[in-house]
C-alpha cells in the first residue's frame, strides 16, 4: 500500500475509536441524567434522607461532601504546591531526586480502596481521629498529593528557561523569581489541576468509607459551633458523603424510594463533576489570557 493510502486507513481508525469513546461517555451521562433530573428537586437537595417513609433527600450528604472538599484542599494545596516548587527548582538531579518522583508515581497509581485501610490503621485507630471528616480529608490528601505534586512541578517546568534567567540576571533571588516571575505563568495550569483534582476528591467513595464512616449524625444547622458534635463545621463528627451515600442507600434497600433517591444523587454528583471541569477549563483559559495579554 501506498503512503496515501496507509494515511487514509490510521486517519479512519482513529476517528472511528475517538467517536466510539464519545458516544459510551455521551450514553453513559445521558442515562444517568436521564433517569436522576426527574428527581431533583430543592426539596432533594436540602432535605434529611428518610429510612422509613419514601421522600428522602441528601442535604446531609451533600454539604459533608462540600465541607470534606474544603478540609481536603487546604491541607493539599499547600503541601502540594511546596513539594512541586522544591522538585522543580530546588532539587538536584540525582538519585534522591529520582526516588521521589518514583514514590510520587507510585502513590498517584494506588488503588482508593488501599489509601481508605491505609487511613483506617493509621489515622483513625492509630492517631484516634476515629471516624470523621478530619481523617477522611487525611486520606484523601494521600490519595490526591502526587497529582498536585507533579502538576505544579509541570507546570513550573512549562515556563520559559529564558525568563527565569533573565529574572536573576537583574539581581532577584531565586524566590522572588519563583513568586514574582515564574507563579503568574504557572498558575493557569496550577489552578486547573486544582480544580480537577477537587473533582476527584468530591467523587471519591472507597477511601471515605474506611475514613470518613458510613453514617452521620442527625445535623443542627442553626449550631454553628465547631466543637459541638451536632455541628456541620465540626470536622471531627463521622460524615457519609454523596458518593457513600449513593453505594450504601443502594446496598441496603432501606427507603422505599432508594433507587430513586440513588439516581437523583447520582445525578447531582455527575453534575457537579461536570461543573468542576468545564470550569477548571474556562478559569484556566481566562488565566492564561490575562497573564499572557491574548485576546
Amino acid at each position: 500500500m501506498n503512503a496515501k493510502l496507509v494515511d487514509r486507513i490510521a486517519t479512519i481508525v482513529i476517528v472511528a475509536v475517538a467517536a466510539f469513546i464519545v458516544l459510551v461517555l455521551a450514553g453513559l451521562l445521558g442515562f444517568i441524567l436521564f433517569r436522576g433530573l426527574s428527581h431533583i428537586s430543592w426539596d432533594f437537595l436540602t432535605s434529611a434522607p428518610q429510612t422509613i417513609k419514601a421522600g428522602g433527600g441528601i442535604g446531609p450528604q451533600l454539604f459533608n461532601s462540600l465541607f470534606l472538599l474544603v478540609l481536603t484542599m487546604l491541607i493539599t494545596i499547600p503541601l502540594g504546591l511546596g513539594a512541586g516548587i522544591y522538585m522543580s527548582q530546588y532539587a538536584k538531579p540525582g538519585r534522591v531526586t529520582d526516588s521521589i518522583r518514583l514514590v510520587v508515581e507510585v502513590l498517584s497509581s494506588f488503588p482508593s480502596v488501599v489509601v481508605g485501610l491505609f487511613g483506617l490503621l493509621v489515622f483513625v485507630n492509630l492517631f484516634g481521629f476515629g471516624f470523621s471528616l478530619f481523617a477522611g480529608a487525611i486520606a484523601l490528601t494521600v490519595f490526591n498529593l502526587p497529582l498536585m505534586v507533579r502538576i505544579t512541578e509541570q507546570a513550573f517546568a512549562g515556563v520559559p528557561r529564558e525568563q527565569k534567567e533573565a529574572s536573576l540576571a537583574l539581581g532577584l533571588s531565586r524566590w522572588k523569581t519563583i513568586t514574582s516571575v515564574m507563579l503568574p505563568i504557572a498558575l493557569p495550569a496550577i489552578i486547573t489541576g486544582t480544580i480537577l483534582a477537587a473533582g476527584r476528591v468530591f467523587g471519591e467513595a472507597a477511601a471515605l468509607m474506611f475514613t470518613a464512616g458510613m453514617s452521620s449524625p442527625r445535623l443542627d444547622f442553626t449550631d454553628w459551633n465547631p466543637f459541638s458534635p451536632f455541628s456541620p463545621l465540626n470536622p471531627f463528627r463521622p460524615a457519609e458523603t454523596l458518593a457513600v451515600h449513593i453505594w450504601k442507600i443502594n446496598s441496603e434497600g432501606l427507603a422505599p424510594d432508594a433507587a430513586e433517591i440513588a439516581a437523583g444523587a447520582s445525578a447531582v454528583l455527575v453534575i457537579t463533576v461536570l461543573l468542576f471541569n468545564f470550569g477548571a477549563r474556562w478559569l484556566g483559559r481566562l488565566l492564561y489570557r490575562k497573564f499572557t495579554a491574548t485576546k
